[in-house]
C-alpha cells in the first residue's frame, strides 16, 4: 500500500493505474496457486501473467485453456476478476466502502471520478451503487435465463451445472471478458440462436456505457410517473455510433463473406454469423466460429472495429465510440465550411475534438508499433498480427489462434496493449502528464505548410 505522503505526490491517474497493476501482479501470484488448478495442472509465471491481466482487462485472449488449467474454485476466482476490471475497481471499492459504513471523503471521489471517466465530483456515490446494482441485476437475468436455457435444450441434465455455466458465460458476456469454458469460445452454440441472442444482449448492455444504462433506467421511471425527461448528448452520440457500428459491421462481414465462408449456409445461420460476430467484435470477444477461416478484408474490417472498441464508462476498451463519432462530425463539418461542430442541437466543446484526435494518434502510434515489433518478433502472417494486437487494445477477446503459439516477449506486448486498452487513452496520457507548466512569454507565430 502507498503511504499517505505518497498518495500525496501522486495524482489520481497514477493511483488508480497502480491499483490495477498492483492487482494484476496479485492477481498473478493467487492464479499460479494449486489451489486453484485441477489436479497435475500447473501454470507458468508469463502464462498466469498473461491470464491475469486478460481477465482484470476484461479482453479474453488466452494463452492455455482455461477448463483444462482451472479447477471450479480457480474459475471462479477469474469470475471475480471480470466483476473488478468490467465494473471498475473504484466502483467495488465505493460499495465495501459503504458496506463498512465508511464516508467517500473528497479523494475516494476524485478516484471515483478518474476510474469512470467523469468530469464532475456530484452524485458519484449514487452513480457507483446505481452502476453495482444494475450490473448485478443483470448479471443475475442473464444466469436465470442462461442456466435455464441450458437444462431445457439438454446441454446438462443437473441443475447445479447448468446454472454454473449460465453463471459463468453471464458474467463473461456482459463484462465483455471473452473467456469461456469450453476451449472453443462458443462454437458448442452456433446453431443455437436463443442462446445467441441472449449472449448478444448481455454484451450490448455491459459495452454500451454504465451511463447509457443509467439513463434508461432514470428514463423508464420518467416514464412511469409520466414526465418529460431528455436523454444527454453524450447517450445519444453514443446510442448512435454504438448501433451503427453493428449494423454496418454484420453487412460488411455479409459483404465480404458471402463469396467465402457464408457460401452455401442458410439465410438464418448468415444472420446470426454476421450479427454475433459484429457485435462480439464491440468487445465481447466471443465466437461461434473458427475466426481464422475468415477472409483478409474481414479480418482488417473486425480490426478496425475492435480499435474503435466500446462505449466510455464501459467495460471495453479501444478509442472508444464518441471518439470515433466526434472525429467523423468533427472532419464533415470541417468539410462543409465549418469551424463549430454541431450535433443533435449542441455544440461540441473544443478541448474534447482535441481530446478526441489526441486519443485517435497516440491509439494509431501504439497498434503500429505493437504490430512492428510482433511482425519481427513472429513469424506470423500480418494481418492475423493486427488483428490480435486491436483485440488486444481494443479488450475484446477475439482472436485467429496465434496467441497460444506467441513468445515471451510477443505475451509482454500483448499485456502492454490490455492493460492500455483497459485503462484508456486520456488516462495513460494523464499517467505521463508533468505538472503544468506556467508560460511567461510566447514565441512569434508562423504558418507551415500541412497536407499538401
Amino acid at each position: 500500500m502507498l503511504s499517505s505522503s505518497q498518495k500525496r505526490r501522486l495524482t489520481s491517474v497514477q493511483i488508480i493505474v497502480f491499483f490495477y497493476v498492483g492487482l494484476i501482479l496479485i492477481s498473478t501470484v493467487l492464479l499460479m496457486l494449486p489451489f486453484f488448478h485441477n489436479p497435475g495442472a500447473s501454470i507458468s509465471i508469463i502464462d498466469s501473467l498473461f491470464t491475469a491481466t486478460s481477465a482484470i482487462s476484461v479482453t479474453g485472449l488466452t494463452v492455455i485453456t482455461i477448463h483444462e488449467v482451472f479447477n471450479e474454485w480457480g474459475q471462479l476466482f477469474l469470475t471475480l476478476l471480470f466483476q473488478v476490471g468490467g465494473i471498475g475497481i473504484m466502483t467495488l471499492g465505493t460499495f465495501f466502502w459503504l458496506l463498512l459504513g465508511q464516508k467517500i471523503g473528497l479523494e475516494q471521489r476524485i478516484w471515483i471520478a478518474t476510474d469512470h471517466n467523469r468530469s464532475t465530483l456530484s452524485g458519484l456515490v449514487d452513480l457507483m451503487r446505481n452502476i453495482l446494482v444494475i450490473a448485478l441485476m443483470i448479471e443475475i437475468v442473464g444466469t436465470i435465463l442462461l442456466g435455464t436455457h441450458f437444462l431445457i435444450a439438454g446441454y446438462y441434465t443437473d441443475w447445479y451445472t447448468a446454472f454454473y455455466h449460465g453463471y459463468f458465460a453471464s458474467v463473461s458476456a456482459f463484462t465483455n471478458a471473452g473467456f469461456d469454458l469450453y476451449g472453443n469460445s462458443m462454437m458448442n452454440f452456433t446453431h443455437d440462436y436463443i442462446f445467441q441472442a441472449i449472449v448478444m444482449i448481455l454484451i450490448i448492455c455491459g459495452a454500451i456505457g454504465f451511463p447509457v444504462l443509467v439513463e434508461l433506467r432514470s428514463y423508464l421511471s420518467y416514464r412511469r410517473a409520466k414526465q418529460r425527461f431528455t436523454f444527454t448528448l453524450f447517450t445519444k452520440i453514443t446510442t448512435l455510433t454504438f448501433f451503427s457500428l453493428i449494423v454496418a459491421g454484420a453487412l460488411l462481414i455479409y459483404l465480404f463473406e458471402r463469396t467465402a465462408f457464408l457460401q452455401g449456409q442458410t439465410w438464418d445461420q448468415v444472420l446470426f454469423y454476421s450479427l454475433f460476430h459484429s457485435v462480439s467484435s464491440r468487445s465481447g470477444g466471443l465466437a461461434t466460429m473458427d475466426i481464422s477461416l475468415l477472409s483478409t478484408p474481414t479480418l482488417i474490417m473486425l480490426s478496425g472495429m475492435m480499435f474503435i472498441g466500446a462505449s466510455p464508462s464501459s467495460v471495453g476498451g479501444g478509442i472508444r465510440t464518441t471518439t470515433f463519432f466526434v472525429l467523423i462530425a468533427t472532419v464533415f463539418a470541417n468539410m462543409r465550411g465549418f469551424k463549430d461542430v454541431k450535433v443533435f442541437g449542441r455544440e461540441l466543446v473544443e478541448d474534447d475534438i482535441m481530446r478526441s484526435f489526441m486519443v485517435f494518434f497516440v491509439a494509431i502510434i501504439l497498434v503500429f508499433t505493437a504490430v512492428m515489433l510482433l511482425v519481427w518478433l513472429e513469424a506470423l502472417p500480418f494481418q492475423h498480427v493486427l488483428f490480435e494486437v486491436c483485440s488486444a487494445f481494443g479488450t475484446t477477446g477475439l482472436s485467429t489462434g496465434i496467441t497460444s503459439h506467441i513468445g515471451p516477449g510477443g505475451k509482454i506486448i500483448l499485456i502492454f496493449m490490455m492493460v492500455i486498452g483497459r485503462i484508456g487513452i486520456i488516462n495513460l496520457l494523464l499517467f505521463l502528464k508533468r505538472k503544468e507548466q506556467i508560460v511567461r512569454y510566447h514565441h512569434p507565430k508562423e504558418r507551415v505548410i500541412i497536407g499538401q
